[in-house]
């Protein structure tokens, strides 16, 4: 199960924001400029709203994911497909934003998620990065991220996996490297918001209720491919038996029900709410639930973190199977991921 990673794993893998946003405003007002239609060409698609079961109860449920409980959600846009690196340029260069990962590390914020009595930071931990998945070429424990995730300084959305990495000849695939705040601040510039995870699983299921995945209940691994994920041993052996080893341009899989592209795998994706684990015991019978106060991981309690959906290239049954309709993951609102990204609803 993919895990957040503690800040003292890997000494300032996660890159906290320091300063505020460099979003470029009108001039007299408070309101970050606003993008055209043009400037987000993502379709949206209207979700009618309805009621239905969130959660699972099945063998493969975690502690998370239940109970089961009726949600009502009204009818909302949201976009058709993950937002592209094409996309985000264009925000980028209408506001000049800088993203979390291009920021130097706020040492402070630093202090603050190490264990007590740690030791201050040496300066070059504190350099903007963030976390690239970095492979290993044999086996190795399930249970230790820091096997397969490397802070690499330099690493942004223009650099996904570090210097030398380019989006040129990318601009298609999803946006990746990005914040939880990033995200909001894009949002807020194309007139829309994040999906609140109510919101992501009711468009996810695409009108399919009662069914783990969004294509159905066929597993993951049967007929044609049907999603971005891991093929062959996670972490050190991926077969490509689905077209790729890493990310995949948007579109590249079928639909679900809604016509809505890579909601199971690709990336994971960033929704508005708080995690907290046992949020589901308080939550029956919500209409447009928008989450706890609050964030909680006894995983990692001295952290808030923001819930994530949908799975990634790097989902495995082996693993995590995040690509599973009601599976949850989390992350705390500075990380910047080689394999999370964002799209937007209204």
């Amino acid at each position: 199960m993919f895990r957040y990673m503690p800040l003292y794993l890997l000494a300032g893998a996660v890159s906290l924001n320091a300063c505020q946003s460099s979003e470029k405003k009108i001039p007299g007002k408070d309101s970050v400029l606003v993008a055209t239609t043009a400037d987000t060409a993502n379709h949206m698609i209207l979700i009618p709203g309805g009621t239905f079961i969130m959660g699972a109860n099945d063998a493969d449920a975690r502690r998370d994911e239940q109970p089961r409980h009726s949600v009502t959600v009204d009818s909302f846009y949201i976009d058709e497909h993950e937002v592209t690196n094409a996309e985000f340029a264009r925000f980028v260069e209408a506001t000049g934003y800088l993203t979390t990962a291009e920021k130097p590390i706020s040492k402070e914020e630093l202090m603050q998620q190490l264990p007590p009595g740690s030791p201050e930071p040496d300066s070059s931990m504190l350099l903007p990065g963030a976390l690239v998945f970095t492979p290993p070429n044999h086996a190795v424990p399930l249970d230790d991220v820091s096997q397969w995730w490397t802070f690499i300084q330099g690493a942004s959305w223009r650099h996904p996996q570090g210097p030398g990495s380019e989006i040129t000849g990318k601009e298609n695939l999803p946006v990746v490297q990005v914040s939880w705040d990033d995200a909001q601040a894009y949002a807020r510039w194309a007139g829309k918001r994040l999906p609140t995870e109510a919101e992501w699983e009711f468009a996810a299921r695409g009108g399919l209720n009662d069914q783990p995945y969004t294509w159905g209940s066929d597993p993951i691994t049967s007929g044609k491919p049907k999603a971005n994920t891991w093929n062959g041993n996670f972490p050190y052996q991926n077969t490509g038996t689905d077209g790729f080893t890493g990310l995949a341009p948007v579109r590249s899989f079928p639909a679900n029900g809604y016509g809505l592209y890579d909601m199971a795998g690709n990336v994971w994706e960033w929704v508005a709410d708080w995690y907290d684990v046992d949020y589901y015991k308080h939550a029956d019978h919500a209409h447009n639930p928008t989450g706890p106060q609050k964030g909680y991981d006894p995983d990692d309690p001295s952290v808030a973190k923001h819930t994530i959906r949908g799975g990634s290239f790097m989902c495995t049954d082996q693993y995590c199977s995040g690509y599973r309709v009601t599976a949850r993951m989390k992350s705390s609102p500075e990380s910047g991921l080689e394999n999370l990204g964002f799209r937007c609803v209204r």
